[in-house]
């Protein structure tokens, strides 16, 4: 899957390739810069294409109609309960009425690149043992009946044997991996380790080694 900031410029041409590429699905989010008007622009240009589009709610002001999903965060090594509940729980009074539950999908998210804007965004602690990622994996697989478990390293390329660590210990999560894939060569590695794989900082650094990862990984699975 192919994240996508709405507050980085991206080109037609480069969008259209990403969107044509075989690419499962765009997930459209962000840590910082975020608003309603980028996020709808950005949503209406990956709509012309079709393929499952996702938005990762990280604001509650850019939260956008129109969606396929919508992947809500729960940052569980944090202390700050704001991004375990209670932005949720802010989100709920203010647009509960018109909330698409059966299009709501949670996350837990376990944020492992202490210099990372989310990071530092949630005041996540993110200098963790082997033991303690896999043990918040667990919470959010069997205490929480969260359906996906997200390893953000956001920025570094993951230690992949405690990615495959993890993935042993959920039963009924699906689980994510995000950071540093910069090529077909990580992307396989994360691929091995992951179920699904999340594609982002390349895309604005290096379009077509953002692109080959998507053969790299339908490889894998195959």
């Amino acid at each position: 899957m192919f994240k996508l900031d709405p507050e980085k410029e991206l080109s037609e041409e480069a969008l259209e390739a990403l969107c044509m590429s075989g690419s499962d699905a765009i997930m459209v989010g962000g840590s910082t810069g975020i608003t309603y008007e980028n996020t709808v622009d950005l949503m209406s240009r990956v709509r012309r294409f079709e393929l499952p589009c996702v938005q990762e709610v990280s604001d509650l002001e850019a939260v956008v109609p129109g969606f396929d999903l919508y992947l809500t965060p729960m940052v569980l090594n944090t202390e700050d309960v704001t991004w375990i509940l209670e932005r949720h729980r802010q989100g709920i009074e203010r647009y509960g009425y018109m909330i698409p539950w059966e299009l709501v999908v949670p996350e837990g998210y376990i944020v492992l690149n202490p210099e990372a804007a989310v990071a530092k965004l949630t005041g996540a602690k993110a200098s963790l043992t082997e033991d303690a990622i896999a043990a918040y994996a667990q919470i959010a697989d069997k205490l929480m009946s969260l359906p996906i478990v997200y390893l953000e390293y956001s920025g570094i390329f993951g230690e992949m044997d405690t990615v495959r660590r993890v993935r042993r210990g959920l039963e009924q999560a699906r689980l994510f991996y995000g950071g540093g894939i910069t090529g077909p060569s990580q992307a396989i590695e994360a691929a091995s380790a992951a179920d699904t794989v999340i594609v982002g900082n390349i895309i604005y650094d290096d379009l077509e080694q953002a692109l080959s990862t998507v053969a790299a990984v339908k490889g894998t699975a195959e």
